[in-house]
């Protein structure tokens, strides 16, 4: 995939820096979360086994030689534990056929995204909303289940272990953690969220959704801005998301430039030839 770069950016110097402090030494992203580097893999899983969580690979630093052992290995970990787990693999990743090995290693490719970022303090971060919408924080139990609710309506998918993830989340660090709603009168319409790893230059853009009905009306774009508020009064000095094809133009249009893409790539024990 071709990125139009902003040249105001230094591509290489912030997508280094992203490396090294949300890879390299990622934070873990919630309670009971262990990250580890193991050779040259960094990996990320649940110290309980009903962790609802993000399991898989963050960062790697492999070559011709060592690629094969190491998804070998991680293989081996995370089939022992009888977890599935994802290898995100970024499009700058080594060696250059590292997404060839994974696939005959039983993996299964899923969607690309792009990762964008931009400067926090160069972004609106005033809201613009539609008539009769207004703007919740959900940081207690109720705005929690109207953050499922968007979630279940926006991306066609009821997963109890999102509203999970969120509860604990917001009780372990509820500091590392901003979220909102918009309402429609007392419909919840559209849901995002900003997370905010301590000590870190990066603030996060996740979970953007818009229930079909409303899209099309400027509510994602007034939720980046809201959340852009809130990275710039906390001292986060980038913001970064990894945008769908459907969100790609409107972040750009918002500022955000493209700095590589990423792909999920998705092991289930037993479904492989190592399995």
């Amino acid at each position: 995939m071709d990125l139009e770069l902003d040249a105001e950016l230094d591509r290489d110097a912030v997508l280094a820096a992203y490396d090294d402090e949300m890879r390299r030494n990622a934070p873990a992203d919630g309670p009971g979360v262990r990250v580890e580097q193991v050779g040259g893999v960094v990996r990320q899983s649940g110290v309980a086994a009903d962790w609802p969580g993000w399991t898989g690979v963050l960062w790697s630093d492999l070559d011709e030689e060592t690629a094969d052992g190491a998804i070998a290995e991680q293989i081996a970990y995370f089939a022992a534990r009888g977890l599935e787990f994802e290898w995100k693999l970024y499009a700058h990743d080594r060696p250059g056929d590292l997404a060839s090995r994974l696939l005959a290693a039983g993996f299964t490719q899923g969607e690309d995204e792009t990762l964008m970022v931009a400067e926090s303090s160069a972004l609106r971060t005033d809201v613009e909303l539609p008539r009769g919408v207004r703007l919740r924080e959900a940081a207690d139990a109720a705005g929690v289940r109207l953050m499922a609710d968007v979630h279940a309506a926006a991306f066609d998918a009821d997963d109890p272990g999102f509203r999970a993830r969120l509860e604990a989340q917001f009780a372990d660090n509820p500091g590392a953690l901003a979220a909102v709603v918009a309402m429609a009168d007392d419909e919840p319409v559209c849901a995002a969220r900003l997370e905010l790893p301590p000590g870190a230059s990066f603030a996060g853009l996740w979970g953007g959704g818009t229930v079909p009905e409303w899209r099309g009306r400027g509510l994602y774009r007034a939720l980046v801005a809201y959340r852009a508020g809130v990275a710039v009064r906390r001292g986060y000095r980038y913001l970064q998301v990894d945008a769908s094809s459907d969100s790609r133009p409107i972040l750009r249009r918002l500022g955000f430039t493209a700095l590589t893409t990423t792909t999920p790539y998705t092991y289930r024990p037993g479904a492989g030839p190592l399995g």
